[in-house]
């Protein structure tokens, strides 16, 4: 895999990894709760060669900066920094879960960022349904900083109403990939959101669950390749 790179944006000290020709179009992937910038390992070899692509390590995570505040506008926020600091411009921007709640966001927010989205399986903003527990005190050493998974049940039990709204502030073309009936995310929740996007589509990979570019790389890869080479 790709060394390991840092950036300072504001506060904290962000990792990333980086893949590709330096003159590609610039993609970013966010990773999930609990993963890193290692977790895309599966698809990012195809997605580099016609991108340059950045998995970043959100805050909390990897070898990120792990600071004990948590929630998705400070993970949203981590991300436009990330891709101003860089200078990047407009990015493709793919994320994965937690990570594409922080991409729907910051489409949301700055729209001149996002050439275009890829949301696979986002949490919906309903109310989780049964309510998340908040994990209790870690044992031994950690992954992430589990006060992040604490940070995500609280939002995830009671959503900020404002994310509904957002999402028809996001004006880039989006793909929004669902993993079908063996995901714990509600399809129908994803359907909604792309219905509230103003320029989306769904598509559905039957059997990826909630791991879908784990699960079913190819299918996966087919339906983003497919989207980023169709005209706007």
């Amino acid at each position: 895999m790709s060394d390991v790179r840092n950036v300072q944006v504001g506060e904290v000290r962000l990792a990333y990894r980086v893949w590709g020709e330096p003159g590609a179009p610039p993609a970013v992937l966010l990773h999930c709760l609990g993963e890193d910038g290692e977790d895309w390992r599966g698809v990012v070899g195809r997605l580099a060669g016609t991108h340059r692509v950045y998995a970043l390590d959100q805050r909390g995570h990897g070898h990120s900066d792990w600071p004990g505040e948590y929630g998705l506008a400070r993970w949203r926020d981590d991300a436009i920094g990330f891709v101003t600091a860089l200078g990047l411009g407009r990015v493709t921007l793919i994320g994965h879960s937690l990570g594409a709640m922080a991409a729907l966001l910051l489409a949301a927010a700055r729209p001149e960022l996002v050439a275009r989205l890829v949301l696979e399986e986002a949490a919906p903003p309903h109310p989780a349904d049964p309510p998340r527990e908040a994990p209790g005190a870690p044992t031994g050493p950690q992954s992430f900083d589990r006060r992040a998974e604490s940070a995500v049940a609280a939002e995830r039990n009671a959503p900020d109403p404002l994310w509904w709204d957002a999402l028809e502030q996001i004006s880039a073309p989006t793909l929004v990939i669902g993993g079908g009936p063996t995901s714990p995310v509600p399809q129908h929740h994803l359907a909604e959101m792309a219905d509230r996007i103003p320029d989306a589509r769904l598509v559905t990979v039957e059997g990826g669950g909630h791991l879908v570019h784990e699960e079913r790389p190819g299918e996966f890869l087919a339906a983003v390749t497919s989207f980023l080479t169709s005209r706007p």
